[in-house]
């Protein structure tokens, strides 16, 4: 288990390594300004602390296209949560993939897993299809679930045509809107983010970074699960 849980920021370091090598440098100073810009907002600061209460919620699922309530999945046991930007994102995916692969040790320990973001069900069942997940992916349209957790923001403009330049379509992937008519609302995006959620609806273990290329690491999620 560890050793696969602990893979997981060498595998996005990678990631890393490789887009510097193969992306322009005037590009890479757009994303590395654009992170910066957002950790100067101060939201990390804003994200919910272990101890708070959990924002219920009821998201459709991919799978059944039907509502799941977090207090139907609290009922069975605690609950991890992932919130994630798009499967346009490589950092995403690959840990999403992690998360398939730890997804066995999740239910050993009695828990649940579900994954977030604002993209569109055709979207989460094309990530759920081509990762071969096996945990509910949920819809959260415009984030409105992931503000709630402190962890929502709007790409600004100025970063806006940095996404168009390298060919992803957030407002297309969030609500099936072109650039050209897209709202404000479909350049929404959570941070990477996880949370682990007691049975009694409190957070025991939240962990979220402005910085897309890092991410909570598995051994720490599953260690804090074994202590409930």
């Amino acid at each position: 288990m560890d050793s696969v849980a602990n893979s997981l920021q060498d595998q996005l370091d990678h990631i890393t390594q490789n887009t510097r090598r193969l992306v322009q440098p005037e590009r890479l100073a757009i994303s590395e300004k654009a992170t910066a810009d957002l950790f100067n907002t101060g939201i990390e600061d804003r994200i919910l602390k272990p101890g708070s209460p959990a924002p219920g919620f009821a998201l459709q699922d991919t799978r059944s296209r039907k509502p799941l309530n977090s207090s139907d999945l609290l009922a069975l046991g605690p609950l991890v949560i992932n919130f994630f930007r798009g499967r346009w994102c490589p950092y995403c995916v690959t840990e999403l993939e992690t998360w398939r692969d730890l997804y066995p040790e999740v239910r050993k320990l009695g828990a649940l897993f579900v994954a977030i973001s604002p993209q569109t069900l055709r979207h989460n069942d094309f990530t759920i299809q081509q990762h071969e997940l096996p945990f509910p992916l949920l819809s959260d349209p415009d984030a409105t679930v992931a503000e709630e957790f402190g962890v929502a923001y709007t790409i600004p403009q100025e970063h806006r045509r940095y996404y168009q330049s390298i060919l992803v379509n957030i407002p297309y992937n969030n609500a099936g809107l072109s650039y050209h008519n897209a709202t404000e609302a479909s350049w929404r995006l959570p941070l990477p983010a996880v949370f682990v959620i007691r049975q009694d609806g409190t957070i025991a273990f939240a962990e979220a970074y402005a910085d897309f290329r890092v991410r909570p690491e598995p051994v720490d999620v599953l260690a804090a699960l074994a202590k409930l």
